[in-house]
């Protein structure tokens, strides 16, 4: 009795957890491991690094000039060695997971592998960093800051995460995963904290602080050996602020690069196999890592200080959790998955609030997306959350005259774009979307292409457990997956029209839809039946156009070279200290350099220069500087914040870069600075 009733605290401890009647069911430390096929990759996706829109805070002042950290994606491969059956599950240093990019992600593993990896037994995540390239999407309302289709990037991002699945596919051995959970509760605030008290004392109750603090790990192993760990908590990424103009992974980024880099030994740049972190987000889309509740404010107020912390923080917790992993998985590998037109759902009463039938509306953006978060980064002025109807003075310079049926649909938001009527003209947001669940012993992954705040995921998840029968803690939300479109709120936090109210693309019904639709997907699973894919979603990709214009040429100041060092480091730094040196240089969209680096620090070992960091480090910036549109003249500037226990000695910092002629032709250079010491 009293292990009973341990167990029940344990699950109550869980934010609307609900204790289980087996052990097998629960998936307790009483289960005994099932021995599975598992492997784990890691690849580049970091795209163009200066002169092109960033991706998240929908800003057009927002423009890449440069790296703070390199952006990857991890994979993992995990197959039943019964069955046969396999899944992939990859998380990605991305804003999100734009339908082009899982196509292109689908398409690419295809003609690799054939039917062996499908859009049903693929999950692709996104950590949701507001800090990479923008532009590739194939919908125009998600390429707007980045002034259309950037093709590069999505070619970056595309072809890394293909290499992250394929070198997760060529690790596979026979190993275990076992499953912990804790809780972190100082990582993430609610930011729309009144639209979270509009909904039901019940589901309120599942979050005492407003926030979930649920962390949930897998430990992966292959024989005796620890090959990495997938970390899902809900906050957004988004410590770094809409006036930073590096690349970056931010805070989960920095989470994943402390175990990898800084606890595992991993060097990203050798290519060898080592430990690989993942950080993915779940139902964070009314959780802010901002905990002052003001952009880049919370814990300090220095953006990339608190990066830096809440990026710890995760990164600590994760370590312990993983550490006293104790819950093996068992049981077989399976998923589900189909595409669902969300603009013309029928709802069932089982899932609305007053029992009775509703529908989905055409996606509608309403007035107070254009807000933004204020907490996170507000985007255009004049617009303010809470925005509903009537509105009209407000929208009368924008010329558009929804009609009375649309607008009666999606009441109360104050409706700016109707974009579902729109993309009879143009794709401006998806209309056929994918809804996933994978399966891996007792544990279920339900993906969602879209942004849920932590009530909309508890509904979900609470759907599906009974659907499926299972212990509620057995159930994970994963959003930003395998599409976006944007946020997925409650009714009742709908109704307040909040930023992700106005976000919440398809109406008051949109989360009773999805509820409805993962349920179909449940059964299936459970009953072992199969299900229709569904109607297929349009490949927009001979759609796209591009208003920013390409490198036309570089050319060096007048007396220097490619290469060629314009202001040089001093003889001399001490611990904590920064050095800068400046580069003549090219343009970075020339060659991304992606799986390699724009610098090196190099320290005199022997008589060999050895490399130390790279521009994938947390330690180093590069920054690309225009000094003449006219003559293409640039400069590179890298800095190196030396770092305490640095070891003493001579170092030189060296940039690489590719220069372009008027006639097109790229070539590479480098150059390095004079020595310099650090003691």
């Amino acid at each position: 009795m009293l292990a009973g009733s341990l167990g029940a605290l344990t699950l109550a401890a869980v934010p609307g957890a609900a204790p289980a009647d087996a052990a097998a069911a629960s998936g307790t430390a009483a289960s005994q491991p099932t021995t599975y096929l598992v492997g784990r990759g890691i690849s580049d996706v970091t795209g163009e690094a200066a002169e092109v829109g960033m991706m998240g805070y929908s800003s057009f002042e927002q423009k890449a000039s440069g790296i703070h950290q390199r952006q990857r994606s991890r994979a993992f491969v995990v197959a039943d060695r019964t069955t046969g059956k396999r899944v992939v599950y990859v998380n990605a240093d991305l804003a999100m997971i734009f339908q082009s990019v899982q196509q292109g992600v689908i398409a690419g593993l295809k003609a690799r592998y054939g039917s062996l990896y499908s859009e049903e037994n693929v999950l692709l995540s996104a950590t949701h960093t507001h800090a990479g390239s923008g532009g590739h999407s194939h919908h125009l309302a998600y390429n707007l800051a980045s002034l259309g289709f950037q093709k590069d990037t999505y070619r970056a991002i595309v072809d890394g995460i293909v290499e992250s699945v394929a070198e997760a596919h060529e690790d596979l051995a026979p190993g275990t995963i076992r499953l912990g959970r804790g809780e972190l509760t100082d990582a993430s605030v609610n930011r729309s904290r009144t639209a979270f008290e509009k909904n039901p004392a019940g589901d309120k109750a599942a979050f005492p602080g407003a926030i979930d603090p649920a962390m949930t790990v897998l430990r992966f192993r292959q024989g005796d050996r620890d090959i990495g760990a997938i970390s899902w908590f809900a906050t957004h990424n988004t410590s770094l602020t809409n006036k930073n103009t590096l690349l970056s992974p931010d805070n989960k980024g920095y989470a994943a690069y402390e175990w990898e880099h800084d606890d595992q030994g991993v060097r990203y740049l050798e290519n060898q196999e080592g430990f690989v972190a993942a950080f993915p987000n779940t139902n964070a889309g009314d959780m802010s890592p901002n905990l002052n509740l003001k952009p880049g404010s919370g814990p300090t107020e220095d953006e990339f200080e608190n990066t830096r912390i809440i990026g710890d923080r995760q990164f600590r917790k994760a370590q312990e959790i993983y550490d006293g992993a104790a819950v093996p998985l068992s049981g077989g590998v399976d998923s589900r998955m189909r595409f669902v037109n969300m603009e013309e759902v029928t709802v069932g009463g089982k899932y609305t609030p007053d029992g009775k039938e509703h529908r989905t509306c055409p996606a509608m953006v309403g007035a107070s997306t254009l807000a933004g978060s204020v907490e996170d980064g507000p985007a255009i002025p004049g617009f303010t959350e809470g925005m509903n109807s009537p509105v009209a003075k407000l929208l009368e310079p924008f010329d558009i005259d929804p009609p009375e049926w649309l607008v009666s649909c999606q009441y109360p938001k104050a409706n700016l774009v109707p974009t579902g009527l729109v993309n009879a003209v143009t794709p401006t947001t998806p209309t056929v979307l994918p809804v996933q669940i994978v399966k891996i012993g007792q544990f279920y992954l339900v993906a969602g292409p879209a942004e849920y705040t932590i009530v909309s995921g508890l509904r979900i998840r609470r759907t599906v457990a009974q659907e499926l029968g299972v212990p509620l803690e057995n159930v994970l939300m994963q959003g930003y997956a395998n599409a976006y479109s944007q946020y997925v709120t409650t009714p009742e936090e709908y109704d307040l029209q909040q930023y992700e109210g106005g976000s919440t693309l398809y109406g008051r019904y949109t989360l009773p839809a999805y509820q409805q639709e993962f349920a179909s997907l449940a059964a299936s699973l459970r009953d072992g039946t199969t299900i229709g894919r569904g109607p297929s979603p349009a490949d927009q990709s001979g759609r796209q156009t591009s208003l920013q214009t390409g490198v036309v040429m570089d050319n060096p100041p007048s007396g220097r070279k490619f290469g060629d060092v314009l202001t040089e480091p001093a003889e001399s730094y001490g611990q904590g200290a920064t050095v800068t040196a400046e580069f003549v240089t090219g343009h970075p969209k020339n060659n991304l350099r992606r799986g390699g680096t724009f610098l090196e620090v190099q320290q005199l070992v022997d008589g060999r220069w050895v490399r130390r960091l790279d521009d994938g480090d947390w330690d180093t910036t590069y920054r690309w500087v225009r000094l003449n549109g006219v003559s293409g003249t640039s400069k590179a500037v890298v800095t190196w914040k030396v770092a305490p226990g640095t070891p003493k000695g001579t170092y030189r910092i060296v940039h690489f870069g590719d220069s372009k002629s008027l006639f097109g032709k790229i070539t590479g250079f480098s150059g390095a600075t004079r020595p310099f010491t650090v003691g």
